[in-house]
């Protein structure tokens, strides 16, 4: 369990930084706004009316169109991946769990690209591909020195 909370820091301190801005900004729009529309938690939005870690009641209707497995579960797929983007975005704006919450991620963004965004065009899948981006490199490197993997690997190696 420690090697998955094991972030790889980069050899400079600023690189970690830099490293840390697109992994927070993906993580806070993904919790804020692209998550909390979907599914119920504190921040979201209060004309939605979605109880805490309740689904809006359209995505699994939404998730059902991309056929195959998708129409025999799209209640779980929709709970997946609307937990996976409000949630692990969370983990990942802090550097939670962090290879966990990129994978999840990561799979949620390949479904969006390649199931609801790719008729659409380039332009509509950019969102998609860049946190599919980062839940990449993050899911590799972890969180780097700013986050609390890393703070709990540490104390934990004491």
């Amino acid at each position: 369990m420690t090697k998955l909370l094991q972030s790889i820091p980069m050899p400079h301190w600023i690189q970690d930084f830099l490293l840390m801005i697109p992994r927070g900004v993906c993580g806070y729009l993904l919790t804020s706004n692209f998550g909390a529309a979907k599914f119920g938690l504190p921040w979201s939005p209060p004309d939605n009316n979605l109880g805490l870690f309740e689904v809006a009641f359209w995505f699994p209707n939404d998730v059902s169109t991309y056929g195959g497995i998708f129409a025999l579960f799209p209640a779980f797929f929709a709970w997946m991946g609307a937990f996976s983007e409000a949630v692990g975005g969370l983990f990942l704006l802090f550097g939670f769990q962090t290879r966990i919450a990129s994978f999840l991620i990561l799979c949620t963004m390949l479904v969006a690209v390649f199931m609801q965004q790719f008729s659409n065009g380039m332009w509509n899948m950019l969102p998609a591909t860049g946190f599919l981006w980062v839940s990449l490199y993050t899911m590799i490197l972890g969180s780097g020195r700013f986050g609390i993997d890393f703070i709990i690997t540490k104390s934990l190696s004491k």
